[in-house]
């Protein structure tokens, strides 16, 4: 059995969920101001900056999101309506489907990842202080 947490152990686990919530929340706004939701620039990074290649499926996607398949596929549905993403029936097994970026959707994730980067680095700096390790 694990020894129970100090209140030292609370605040930091507390001051971290605050953290992490803070850049959610500046995601959230830099997403609406550029006409996205926060899923939608999700799905295209995750397909833009899956490892090793350009593309990903929805089964991956719905990995990285943490999410349903049939919740991903109307995701996906919805970035192919606004220009974002199309799908390919896989050449190596017809029963998957690759989602590509389609050049709109290359220059959002660019944009946005540039946009996400000071707080991103706010967030490695903090966590990378001692007692947080």
């Amino acid at each position: 059995m694990s020894s129970p947490l100090s209140k030292a152990d609370i605040e930091r686990l507390s001051h971290f969920r605050y953290r992490l919530r803070c850049y959610l929340r500046a995601s959230e706004d830099l997403c609406q101001a550029a006409g996205v939701t926060l899923l939608q620039y999700q799905l295209l990074l995750h397909v833009m900056g899956f490892p090793d290649r350009e593309w990903a499926t929805i089964g991956e996607i719905a990995e990285r999101l943490q999410a349903k398949h049939h919740g991903v596929v109307a995701l996906v549905d919805r970035c192919e309506k606004l220009g974002l993403v199309r799908r390919r029936a896989s050449q190596e097994d017809r029963r998957q489907v690759e989602i590509h970026l389609l050049p709109k959707g290359r220059d959002l994730v660019a944009e946005l990842a540039t946009a996400h980067r000071a707080e991103r680095d706010l967030l490695v700096e903090e966590f990378s202080l001692p007692g947080w390790r």
